[in-house]
């Protein structure tokens, strides 16, 4: 005992006292906490003497407790979607159809916003995956191989089609902008294609376009297929890049077109993404230019997103509806989707007689023999029931979890 004094060094029982006395605190500091929040939450007309005396006494506590509260407005106004009303969401629109005309280099940044429209949720929207999830509650589950493309989707097309479009930069890994008939060398799917599946053990890497979805079997870090390449017999990997990953795929991600196309650009239209995600990549920005050199930001969205202080114009309304006015504006005609001419059927690769079990996803298939690639009635019930596994699935099954926890407890 006389040498842990010499040294310094707090006894065992010295330390044990101390931790102790570290917990106590901690505890009486969440039960003034919880006594403060309780008597904020009441009238102040309503407040007994002692309620007042109990403010008076903990200041600091007061202070943070109304700090937090701020912060909670705050978030929950970001989260709120704003709808413009119908004369200054068409004067915007005006504004948006002068720019892109006058636009020599227009890049598109899309995120999940455009897809709602074919029943794919979106994160952060009052029902998108995370917000559901926070709150605590289940997500409605869909085969998103039934997703077909948008009349955003198809207006993104068709602006690339008449030359006023040069680049799209997406985060959706739905495969729509490619379904629609926007060109490979046009499009960058930051975060993958549910489509497609690679060999990189081949160099170059070799591709495989599927008509089904082919993250049945894959999650984070875990991205083998199932299947083999038939090239080199290695095992083929999917192309998505989940949240925390970094994705090295030259394509479907196509990040040199991306920078390339935003060094050019002189304007950017943001439609359906929150920029949350986006916003971390400084290559889209420009950000190493001076202000008034980087690209004019125009943003097409309900909520609020971290570049609206920087944005030429933000337009509140839904993509579909400010697309159809745009169109109207730029006096272009958009064709609805036909599933006829869908490009993914002339780029897929149809599975070795072995590999046709290899997956339980529904197929898409042309209108003329939907008819016959419709899956067994009991194997649809069973599978409507949930989503599992891949680039969705993997959220979906960790809310799941969690309910189950609370359930049991």
């Amino acid at each position: 005992m006389e040498e842990e004094a010499d040294t310094g060094v707090p006894s065992r029982v010295e330390r044990k006292a101390l931790q102790k006395a570290k917990i106590l605190q901690r505890e009486t500091e969440r039960k003034i906490f919880r006594l403060v929040g309780k008597v904020l939450k009441k009238p102040e007309s309503e407040r007994s003497e002692e309620e007042a005396a109990v403010l008076l006494l903990h200041r600091g506590t007061v202070e943070e407790l109304c700090k937090r509260q701020v912060r909670r407005n705050v978030l929950k106004r970001k989260q709120e979607e704003v709808f413009d009303e119908a004369d200054e969401l068409r004067s915007k629109v005006r504004r948006l159809a002068a720019a892109v005309k006058q636009a020599k280099h227009l890049v598109v940044y899309t995120g999940a916003g455009i897809s709602t429209a074919a029943s794919i949720p979106d994160y952060r929207g009052p029902n998108g995956v995370w917000t559901m999830l926070q709150k605590g509650r289940s997500i409605s589950s869909s085969d998103l191989s039934k997703a077909e493309p948008t009349f955003t989707h198809m207006c993104v097309r068709m602006l690339h089609k008449e030359k006023l479009l040069q680049h799209v930069v997406s985060q959706n890994c739905d495969g729509l902008h490619l379904r629609s008939g926007l060109p490979r060398h046009a499009l960058s799917e930051l975060h993958g294609n549910m489509f497609i599946e690679v060999c990189t053990s081949c160099s170059p890497v070799k591709e495989y376009v599927r008509l089904f979805d082919v993250t049945e079997r894959t999650s984070l870090h875990r991205h083998m297929t199932g299947r083999r390449c038939s090239h080199c017999g290695s095992e083929l990997r999917d192309t998505i890049v989940h949240f925390g990953e970094r994705g090295t795929l030259e394509q479907p991600l196509n990040w040199k077109g991306a920078a390339e196309a935003a060094e050019t650009a002189d304007v950017i239209l943001c439609l359906g993404t929150s920029l949350k995600v986006l916003k971390k990549y400084a290559c889209l920005w420009c950000m190493n230019k001076p202000a008034s050199k980087r690209p004019k930001l125009y943003i097409v969205n309900l909520q609020w997103t971290p570049k609206d202080d920087l944005a030429a114009l933000k337009i509140n309304g839904k993509c579909d509806e400010v697309m159809r006015l745009l169109m109207e504006e730029l006096h272009i005609q958009v064709p609805g989707y036909d599933r006829a001419k869908d490009p993914v059927f002339s780029l897929a690769v149809p599975l070795r007689q072995e590999e046709v079990d290899s997956h339980t996803r529904e197929v898409i298939a042309r209108l003329d023999v939907q008819e016959d690639c419709v899956p067994d009635s009991g194997e649809q019930a069973e599978e409507a029931t949930a989503v599992q596994g891949g680039w969705f699935g993997r959220g979906y099954g960790k809310g799941r979890r969690k309910k189950k926890k609370k359930k049991d407890a």
